[in-house]
């Protein structure tokens, strides 16, 4: 008897008393996974269809050889349940998409536009198939986190079975939302930019990070991040090394396998009925799409056109910086690849382009792009980064984000949620808000998992490596001196950057009257033609 494979789920847990049968030249054999999701077998040596079956989850065949000195198999089932994605996630206005839904039992699918409000745009009607269970889509065997799950191109190989839908020729954030008569729901994000500039004012998605955080599979950048493991997770605190290694650290080498695009992103659903003055709750919402639907509805609220994009879009020419006087990123932009970078770098210092960071624990990592459906993240071995005199991931592989953005991400005052405290009043960022030095603002804000003000959950500070003309206009009121730094510094090409340096503040903007007018500020006066 020899081990011939694992059985986990979407998630890599191990799933127990999952029957397989295995069928091959010398006939058909019968095992059972055990508490680790093991699967023994005596069988001769050979190529046999395999056959899962659990209740509970997707049936389905796979093909496996078997050998006592071959490594064991990874074999996946997917649990029942609603789950979708958009292929592609980003599209231009009028490019055509697909939905891939897996559903097991007939479900309904709208389109809505994220904005002010959730706003209906169109209705994609009823779907089911004449088959049993039909609907239902199977993952890959092995680590799909790599390759991705590719639904709709197993199994319907008739072109009128997979679901397209054309994109809106109006710019945003859009959410296809899925129920079920039964009351399951699940939405999912879909990025339509311009066919062609309408404003001057451009918004990125960071939908890098997104997928950075993005576990199903089993794998994201926190999880498992250098490839799957050997064998399946039986208890998370026991067998990651999230939870295990010393430290925590889990970026302790050079290799680390791509994370594909190409799967559901859990961490982003959004209830249809959540409107943006809700409460953000949920981990992954507060600092992800939900969050950053939050900047986009307040955009509508105070009258200011944009466009919107990806990153991925910045990254492969579809948004031409110069095409916009204004470049908006915001709430968590962690993830960044060189070219992006070195595009923004130059707009801003060599040809007078605005920079708006709304965000915190920006750029922070750099990510090489190995194919349109695949990231790698270039965490390094992230081990005494301060040590060696580097302030981030990015710093060691390309430069220090400071430079660009004014402020750089440390972990004081990290998880913690404070007010600011006004240090220069007179900037002109201030204009019309009534603060006097040592005022505090942005107390209110939507963040609930790190409650408390605007400067909240990660935080920036300027650095030795910030332009040296940036000004600190506000510090956040963490504990530990760990405060957000509001900044902003001119380049000597009319450039110019505003840092909100935390993570929370598009979480605030909408109910923190003075965050609210300081944003109005800096976006008005940078939009503005000529000299700032």
């Amino acid at each position: 008897m020899f081990l011939a494979g694992y059985v986990s789920d979407e998630r890599d847990l191990a799933l127990a008393d999952v029957v397989l049968e295995f069928i091959g030249a010398a006939g058909s054999f019968e095992a059972r996974s055990r508490a680790t999701g093991s699967v023994y077998v005596d069988l001769p040596a050979g190529v046999y269809e395999v056959a899962l079956q659990k209740p509970g989850y997707g049936p389905k065949r796979t093909t496996l050889e078997l050998a006592p000195e071959r490594p064991p198999a990874r074999l996946r089932l997917l649990s029942d349940g609603l789950l979708g994605y958009a292929w592609p996630k980003w599209v231009k206005g009028g490019d055509r998409g697909e939905f891939r839904v897996h559903a097991v039992e007939p479900y309904e699918l709208s389109l809505y536009r994220m904005g002010l409000v959730q706003e209906h745009v169109q209705s994609l009607g009823w779907h089911d198939e004449h088959g049993p269970r039909a609907t239902v889509q199977t993952v890959p065997d092995g680590d799909f986190t790599r390759t991705g799950v590719g639904w709709n191109e197993q199994g319907y190989v008739n072109p009128i079975l997979h679901q397209k839908v054309r994109a809106p020729e109006r710019s945003g954030l859009y959410y296809f939302h899925a129920r079920t008569r039964s009351g399951a729901r699940f939405g999912f994000p879909w990025i339509v930019a311009p066919a062609r500039p309408t404003t001057a004012l451009a918004v990125l998605a960071s939908n890098i990070t997104w997928n950075a955080y993005n576990n199903f599979g089993g794998r994201s950048n926190y999880i498992s991040p250098d490839g799957l493991p050997d064998r399946p997770t039986v208890n998370a605190r026991h067998d990651l090394g999230r939870y295990t290694l010393p430290g925590g650290v889990v970026y302790r080498g050079d290799g680390y396998d791509p994370l594909s695009f190409d799967r559901p992103e859990p961490c982003n659903d959004l209830d249809r009925d959540e409107r943006p003055l809700d409460p953000i709750k949920g981990r992954a919402a507060c600092h992800l799409a939900p969050a950053e639907w939050r900047l986009l509805a307040w955009l509508e609220r105070e009258g200011f056109a944009y466009d919107y994009y990806a990153e991925t879009q910045l990254h492969h020419g579809t948004l031409d910086l110069d095409a916009y006087r204004v470049l908006v990123i915001s709430t968590h932009p962690e993830y960044w690849t060189r070219v992006m970078y070195m595009k923004v770098k130059e707009w801003v210092h060599k040809r007078g382009g605005r920079l708006v960071y709304l965000g915190g624990n920006g750029l922070n990592c750099e990510v090489e792009l190995v194919d349109p459906a695949a990231a790698v993240y270039q965490n390094g071995d992230a081990r005494g980064l301060g040590d060696r005199g580097l302030e981030s991931r990015f710093h060691a592989r390309v430069e220090s984000e400071a430079s660009l953005l004014g402020v750089v991400f440390t972990e004081a005052g990290a998880m913690t949620g404070a007010p600011y405290r006004v240090i220069q009043p007179g900037h002109w960022a201030f204009a019309g808000t009534g603060l006097s030095e040592g005022d505090l603002f942005g107390k209110a804000s939507l963040h609930e998992r790190c409650p408390g003000g605007a400067s909240a959950h990660e935080t920036d500070k300027i650095s030795p490596h910030s332009p040296p003309n940036t000004q600190l206009l506000a510090k956040g009121t963490n504990r530990d001196h760990g405060g957000a730094e509001l900044a902003c510094y001119e380049t000597e090409s009319q450039g110019v950057v505003f840092a909100a340096g935390s993570i929370a503040w598009p979480s605030s903007i909408l109910v923190d009257k003075h965050a609210s007018r300081i944003t109005a500020n800096v976006l008005r006066r940078f939009l503005v033609p000529g000299p700032h």
